[in-house]
């Protein structure tokens, strides 16, 4: 069908270019000479009768389970229109490699990149789903002939979407056309470049004629190279300054193929390619040589016309139901065909030749964490009775790590503690032995022991239901008659001397005799030989925080009648360092008046006035004079304190 298809196709291209008007009324063969009528066969072959060759095609959509490189197909030798595409895109990829081992494309797990690659005598086109279509695969593409068997892989990775793969090769007793030699301007031609020596005007006319009688070539030939010449100053596909002669009837547009076809399948395009060729050698030479005029335009021409094989189209999974353990997912599944560089939607009967892929799949994230038991039951809390014993349960990931408890299923979480019950207990007094000091060191005194009511195995918790026959806890002693006996006799600590910081507190400490009838109290030197306790030390309340402190008052002014005093205040922390957060209104004063009291003479019992009228003495301003300061002592020592301005001493 597939064949039968194909001949339709070619038949439809040969018989339009057969039709095909070119300037000058003419019409082009596939022999690409104006007014020829042969037409291509189905094979390829310019006036063929289609039994020169033979199409295989088919579809490898086998389901694949291992990762790695699985053989698709194999390319016989001599095979031409080769195309192998993955039908749809995927992670998986295509390879290729000769029969001796070499690879070509993708061997050896390296991914090559998008391009072309030699193998087999041919040239592979390499094609990757971005560059083709948003749907089709990877693809090989080749024009053929190969020289040896190809082996096409797939390297498996994902399901395989199916690979279709198409190939010409020829029929039994068959030979292969042979086409004209060609060349390109400026190639080797009998392994000798040829260029025509343009730098004499006199040999242009010789240089292209109808036979060249000297060498015998044919007309149109490029004479041999210049001794002296270099070929390589020359460029290539320049125009000679000079028009050659009768170029109308050497040289002739001749179509030397075509670019390939846009597309593989689905309406494609293609141009033609025209180059300037000697009549009779068919050799390609400058464009120049023909006229520009004549030339046939290039235009598109439909190639790949045939339907591309539908696909089953293959959207993205959904994500998973479940984010840990067993889930579902679902894609979607549409049958698609390419025409015109376009996708579209077909019906799905259209893809029943190939295996529908899955619409939906199970899927696991990751594997659910689950509850562990890490211990074993640890021996009951209580030797005997209702106690408790427990076990280390631990949520555990599917690395192995602890995780919370809220990632397990709480419902299914193993106990973690039972009770236990070891039975009735048999209790007992458990007793201590008696202190060895008695609590006094003369006279009668006691000593002691612990008794606790405990269950007969080791336990440290004491239990009740022992009875009332509890054992005695204490037992009198004598150490002996007290008779003679001093001692030093301690009173309470006083308070401590400051309300804040640091102070000192005392205690009494008196030496005392002890007798039957009690104690007394006798000198300190009866103890002397003891120890004695200390009756001081230092106590420290809570810091005082920032204080003022100031000094003693200076001697006052005066003595009398009023003088001053003063005294220096600092604020001070409790490291004795300056401070500022002292309350200001707290200040102590800093000076205070003194001495108000007024001053009088001081008496002296033997500074008395002898005579009534020392007054007179006075005023006539002789108690200068010893023996007046004598006899009117009182009234001299007055008038004196007068004028100093002051009584008594400072």
């Amino acid at each position: 069908m597939i064949m039968f298809f194909s001949y339709l196709i070619l038949t439809f291209l040969s018989f339009q270019r057969a039709i095909l008007a070119r300037p000058g009324g003419e019409t082009i063969g596939c022999d690409d000479f104006l007014g020829s009528d042969k037409v291509v066969d189905k094979c390829g072959v310019c006036g063929g009768d289609n039994t020169a060759c033979k199409v295989v095609s088919g579809v490898f959509k086998h389901v694949l389970t291992k990762v790695g490189y699985h053989k698709v197909v194999e390319i016989p030798e001599g095979a031409t229109k080769i195309n192998v595409t993955e039908m749809t895109k995927s992670n998986n990829y295509l390879a290729l490699r000769s029969r001796s081992g070499r690879s070509i494309i993708n061997g050896n797990w390296a991914i090559d990149r998008p391009g072309k690659y030699e193998g087999g005598g041919t040239m592979f086109t390499y094609k990757r789903p971005n560059e083709i279509s948003s749907t089709a695969g990877e693809s090989f593409l080749a024009e053929g002939p190969t020289n040896e068997v190809l082996d096409v892989y797939m390297i498996h990775q994902q399901p395989n979407p199916g690979i279709h793969y198409e190939y010409v090769i020829p029929a039994a007793n068959t030979i292969s056309p042979q086409l004209p030699a060609q060349r390109r301007p400026g190639e080797p031609f009998n392994g000798q470049l040829d260029i025509a020596d343009t730098s004499n005007p006199t040999d242009k006319k010789d240089a292209i004629s109808d036979t060249d009688i000297h060498t015998g070539q044919p007309a149109g030939s490029l004479p041999p190279r210049q001794p002296g010449r270099n070929p390589s100053h020359q460029p290539e596909n320049q125009v000679p300054p000079l028009q050659p002669h009768r170029r109308n009837s050497d040289y002739n547009w001749k179509q030397v193929g075509s670019t390939e076809c846009s597309v593989t399948c689905g309406k494609g395009s293609r141009y033609s390619i025209f180059r300037c060729v000697n009549r009779n050698t068919h050799e390609e030479v400058s464009d120049a040589f023909c006229d520009l005029s004549t030339k046939p335009s290039s235009e598109e021409e439909p190639c790949n016309h045939f339907t591309c094989p539908a696909f089953w189209d293959i959207g993205e999974w959904s994500e998973c139901s479940k984010t840990c353990g067993l889930g579902m997912q679902h894609r979607q599944i549409l049958c698609r065909h390419i025409y015109a560089n376009r996708t579209h939607t077909v019906q799905p009967h259209r893809c029943q030749s190939m295996e529908k892929p899955e619409t939906t799949s199970s899927c696991q994230l990751k594997i659910c964490s689950e509850w562990q038991i890490r211990t074993e039951w640890t021996p009951c809390s209580v030797p005997c009775g209702v106690g408790q014993k427990t076990r280390d349960v631990k949520c555990v990931s599917n690395i192995g790590d602890n995780v919370d408890d809220e990632e397990c299923n709480m419902m299914l979480r193993p106990n973690d503690i039972e009770n236990c019950d070891m039975g009735p207990c048999a209790k007992s007094w458990f007793l201590t032995e008696w202190s060895d000091r008695c609590s006094a060191e003369c006279g009668e005194g006691v000593r002691t022991r612990s008794v606790v009511c405990m269950s007969n195995h080791i336990s440290s918790l004491p239990l009740e239901g022992c009875g009332n026959n509890r054992p005695p806890e204490t037992t009198t002693c004598d150490n002996g008659p007290c008779q003679g006996k001093v001692e030093w006799f301690t009173g309470a600590w006083s308070q401590c001397s400051v309300e804040c910081g640091t102070g000192t507190q005392q205690r009494d400490v008196i030496c005392i005799q002890k007798s039957a009838e009690g104690f007394t109290v006798v000198k300190p030197y009866d103890c002397s030989y003891l120890e004695r306790p200390p009756n001081q030390q230092s106590c420290h309340l809570k810091s005082c925080g920032t204080k003022w402190f100031y000094t003693d008052w200076s001697a006052c002014s005066r003595s009398c009648e009023g003088g001053f005093r003063v005294r220096e205040v600092r604020c001070l922390a409790d490291d004795m360092s300056h401070s500022d957060k002292c309350e200001a209104d707290l200040k102590p004063e800093e000076t205070e008046s003194c001495n108000p009291q007024d001053c009088i003479p001081e008496i002296d019992e033997t500074c008395k006035d002898k005579y009534y009228n020392c007054n007179v003495v006075v005023q006539a301003r002789l108690c200068v004079y010893a023996y007046y300061k004598t006899a009117c002592c009182a009234s001299c020592v007055k008038a004196a304190s007068r004028q100093s301005g002051f009584l008594g001493p400072r």
